[in-house]
């Protein structure tokens, strides 16, 4: 891997190591102990001093694993404990809001899974409650820290393209295919839970289309539901789907380029992500590869290629050395994104820079999801929030 690029470090109060509580650190699965964990413990800037689960023994046992000299479960507790500058919350999406708000109210930089919350108004509250808190607040939007993508942000930035004229998305998660869900992920076909295909794949893709291409501006949306039953993997209990498995969005950009996409969950086979950006002067794709295809954009590994002649074969598009820093031990596909959006995080918290996107980003993001549901539901095209 390539050596870390060096950054310019102003004294702040921050400990050489930022001391990290993990909300949702299982010991067995989850997200944290995919990703969070081996990020966190392959960046030098960190050290996880202590960790949260619903249980005292999967607790003490994650403390064991993971490092950790506390275990708790009270979420209230870890986020006052001395030992911990930095809450990382990586639970299901209803309890985000309770969880987030309690690191503020300690006083504590937090960084919060995507989404923010389970609703808008829920996330309002958080930005209302971090912007009094003089503390450093962050959202898992880990797409934007793929090498794949910050290089093709360059190569657009660049003119490599030349005025991009249309982006055309089509992401696909193998999720709720044959009609079955894993008992962990059951809850998402609820609507209200604030964590379906619109609000995950949603949120994760369309901030990795602004982050490359600018705003969207205005959108068009259809929201469906194409699978109203599914059971449950591991007991077979049936549960009613509500949130859409579908989304098709039709929308403008910055600069009156046009945006089409189509996600859906339940694709039997190859479930993947292709994003084509096509230009006056050229074209650029990337594409999904490995066993993570279908996971999403924000944790696929990605193929860049490009072509720049008339009907001329596509190339492949190495990601130089300074997009594709990782940390050694962080090389699983998983924990990549994470890995070097931590490492963006920790320059913010010892510069005092403000970098990493925040809860406000995050806000204008569910606002931007609110946009889709009531062009699904009226029929009517949408303005999109302006970026602050």
């Amino acid at each position: 891997m390539a050596s870390r690029p060096n950054v310019k470090r102003v004294a702040r109060r921050i400990p050489k190591r930022i001391r990290v509580g993990i909300i949702g650190a299982s010991p067995d699965r989850g997200w944290a102990a995919r990703a969070h964990i081996p990020a966190l413990l392959a960046l030098p800037d960190y050290e996880i001093t202590a960790v949260g689960t619903s249980r005292p023994e999967s607790a003490r046992e994650a403390a064991r694993r993971f490092g950790a000299a506390h275990a708790f479960t009270d979420a209230r507790q870890l986020a006052e404990h001395p030992d911990v500058d930095l809450v990382a919350i990586t639970v299901k999406v209803p309890a985000h809001a309770e969880l987030a708000g309690a690191a503020l109210a300690a006083g504590k930089h937090v960084y919060c899974e995507w989404p923010l919350a389970r609703t808008t108004g829920e996330a309002e509250a958080l930005v209302t409650a971090a912007g009094s808190g003089g503390v450093h607040h962050t959202i898992g939007l880990q797409a934007r820290y793929s090498p794949v993508i910050g290089y093709a942000r360059e190569l657009i930035a660049d003119g490599y393209v030349g005025r991009v004229n249309a982006a055309t998305v089509y992401a696909t998660r193998g999720k709720g295919a044959g009609n079955l869900i894993p008992a962990w992920a059951a809850y998402t076909v609820d609507e209200t839970s604030g964590a379906g295909l619109l609000e995950v794949a949603g949120g994760h893709t369309l901030d990795a289309v602004e982050h490359l291409l600018g705003p969207i501006t205005g959108l068009s949306a259809t929201l469906s539901v194409q699978h109203r039953t599914l059971a449950v993997t591991e007991t077979g209990e049936r549960v009613e789907a509500t949130s859409p498995d579908h989304l098709l969005l039709q929308g403008t950009l910055e600069g009156d380029a046009v945006l089409s996409a189509h996600l859906h969950d339940a694709k039997v086979t190859d479930a993947r992500t292709r994003v084509e950006i096509a230009g006056t002067e050229g074209d650029l794709v990337f594409v999904s590869t490995g066993s993570a295809g279908g996971a999403g954009i924000q944790i696929d590994g990605l193929r860049l290629r490009g072509s720049r002649t008339p009907d001329g074969p596509w190339q492949d598009l190495p990601v130089p050395d300074r997009h594709g820093w990782v940390p050694e031990a962080a090389g699983a596909t998983e924990a990549v994104n994470v890995a070097r959006f931590y490492a963006r995080f920790a320059d913010d918290l010892r510069t005092g820079a403000r970098n990493t996107p925040d809860f406000a980003a995050g806000l204008r993001l569910h606002r931007m999801l609110d946009g889709i549901r009531l062009s699904a539901a009226t029929g009517t095209r949408q303005p999109v929030p302006p970026v602050a």
